[in-house]
């Protein structure tokens, strides 16, 4: 809700009040003239009895019937009175004055004006109630608004305080924007921010309020005795800062400045500064703001500090984590080099001499030469064996003809080792990434070794396609399925989480839905994932040949 504006107030207040009301006003200051200064006087008096301090007895005594009579007096208007009343009125509600010790105080005038007019005549005195009735009402009436534009302006603060915690993108905004928005509240010319660094050692300018780019830090030594001066909050004229200013030149260009603290686990964690082209001193509420705006500001600024250090490590894994993945990648295919020179050529030559010492054994010793056949056998297996590793290891039908050709391969190999009903749909995975393209035949690999191990399953069906800038991943089975929550928080277990961090790798997305069988469960059971994978445009990608566009194979 938006604040009534001043003007249309003091409108209202003026036009409250008749041409016969003026006029009994002039001839209320006529009256009053006299005995204004003593009337002032008594009133500051009860008012210091009642613990009002010196500048709520000041702006006290600029609303009252006496005041109104001395503007009157002076050929001043109505409305100029009751703008007096509305600049005092929010002086008072920023002096924590409560509105009913406002109309507790008029009435102890109104008790010594009575006493002065007490000699009136009785029609007179009808008049003057009257009067003071009128006037009374519109100096309230006056006052409310003035509350309501101090207590509206705090909220627009407090509120854009928090929006900027919300929208700040990184801890240099949030300090930025929280000096520009605290700067409006108080009105300064100028405002610093200084935050003492990890060492210590010195406070270093992090925000302030220019007209242009920010400057470059400023760092000024965080001495014992610096840090002590900055604890507490304070407001002086620039001229008597005495070493309370962090900017020096701020001496000579402006009139007052203000210091705030920033207080984090009893010490000086920082301080905001605001400069003033004219003396401008602060009432309590403008300083309580002040002081909880700033550990607030702490408070957020400690957080985005952590969110971005957070931020910065998740960053860091990331990287890790792909590093490993390459790493793993390099290894995998150094393995396969040495399998293959190494121990493959070295089973071949076993083999070939194990044929040759089989046909030159006499027919005579059969037994010798089945002996020899059966390890002849025994080495061929194992020769397609390491075969069959390095082809899992680092196929390269994947490096010369592409993704479609090696998940063709890979299914076939799947199905002799599995006897299941298996159908593969393929679509448009021309051009894609180096990087995707393993990625993604690590999945279906892995999804495969699971449904292997697992899932008991007779079909599965496992569609990869790709569009629109997403490569879209989907394995499902009809087994045995599992409970998703468990298989997840298992720690011994790193199938479906190493599968997740892959996708994630990639600001991919990552579900799996799953129905165990038994315990009653009746229907469809079985598990089904589905991936999403981010396919960058503007990465170039191999040409291959990788045939049609859109294949589908079913293997019986």
């Amino acid at each position: 809700m938006a604040a009534i504006p001043a003007s249309s107030v003091l409108a209202d207040a003026a036009d409250v009040l008749s041409d016969q009301l003026r006029e009994q006003l002039h001839r209320l200051a006529g009256l009053l003239a006299p005995d204004a200064a003593w009337l002032e006087r008594q009133f500051r008096g009860v008012l210091a009895k009642l613990n009002f301090d010196s500048r709520q007895r000041a702006a006290l005594a600029a609303i009252t019937p006496g005041a109104a009579a001395r503007v009157l007096a002076a050929g001043g208007g109505p409305g100029e009175f009751f703008e007096q009343v509305e600049y005092h009125g929010r002086r008072l509600a920023k002096l924590n004055l409560p509105p009913s010790a406002i109309v507790g105080a008029l009435q102890e005038y109104d008790t010594l004006l009575a006493a002065r007019l007490e000699s009136l005549s009785p029609a007179d005195w009808a008049d003057f109630q009257w009067v003071r009735d009128q006037l009374h009402f519109c100096v309230i009436l006056t006052l409310n608004n003035a509350y309501y534009q101090v207590r509206e302006t705090e909220t627009q603060a407090f509120y854009e305080l928090f929006r900027v915690e919300l929208e700040s993108r990184n801890l240099d905004e949030l300090l930025h924007r929280f000096v520009h928005a605290l700067s409006q509240f108080c009105r300064a010319d100028q405002g610093h921010l200084y935050l003492l660094d990890d060492d210590g050692g010195r406070f270093v300018r992090k925000a302030a309020l220019w007209n242009s780019a920010a400057p470059d830090p400023e760092f000024v030594p965080a001495t014992a005795a610096l840090q002590r001066l900055l604890r507490k909050a304070a407001c002086k004229p620039c001229g008597e800062a005495n070493g309370l200013l962090l900017d020096r030149g701020w001496r000579d260009r402006f009139a007052s400045a203000w210091s705030v603290p920033l207080l984090g686990e009893g010490r000086v964690a920082g301080v905001i500064q605001f400069a003033f082209s004219k003396p401008y001193e602060w009432l309590p509420r403008e300083q309580d703001l002040l002081e909880v705006a700033a550990e607030r500001c702490l408070m957020a600024a400690e957080k985005a500090r952590l969110m971005e250090d957070l931020a910065a490590r998740e960053e860091q894994i990331r990287r890790l984590a792909e590093h490993m993945l390459h790493v793993e990648e390099v290894e995998r295919r150094r393995i396969g080099r040495e399998l293959h020179d190494e121990a493959g050529q070295s089973l071949l030559c076993i083999r070939l001499q194990l044929e040759m010492l089989e046909q030159s054994v006499p027919a005579t010793h059969g037994d010798w030469r089945s002996r020899l056949a059966e390890v002849r056998d025994l080495s061929e297996r194992t020769i397609l064996e390491i075969r069959r590793l390095i082809a899992a290891l680092s196929p390269a039908v994947l490096e010369q003809l592409g993704l479609g050709a090696a998940l063709r391969q890979l299914v076939t190999r799947f199905r002799r080792l599995h006897p299941c009903r298996l159908k593969l749909h393929l679509s448009r995975l021309h051009g894609l990434p180096q990087k995707i393209e393993l990625i993604v035949y690590r999945l279906v690999q892995e999804c495969c070794n699971n449904i292997a191990k697992h899932s008991s399953a007779r079909n599965v069906n496992i569609s990869v396609s790709c569009a629109d800038g997403l490569l879209r991943l989907q394995v499902e089975d009809d087994g045995v399925g599992f409970k998703v929550e468990e298989a997840f928080a298992k720690r011994d277990s790193f199938g479906l989480a190493g599968l997740r961090e892959r996708v994630a790798l990639l600001g991919g997305r990552f579900e799996v839905f799953s129905r165990p069988a038994g315990n009653g469960a009746r229907g469809k059971t079985g598990t089904r994932i589905d991936i999403e994978l981010p396919v960058p445009r503007e990465q170039p990608a191999r040409e291959r040949t990788s045939g049609p566009l859109i294949s589908t194979r079913t293997v019986h």
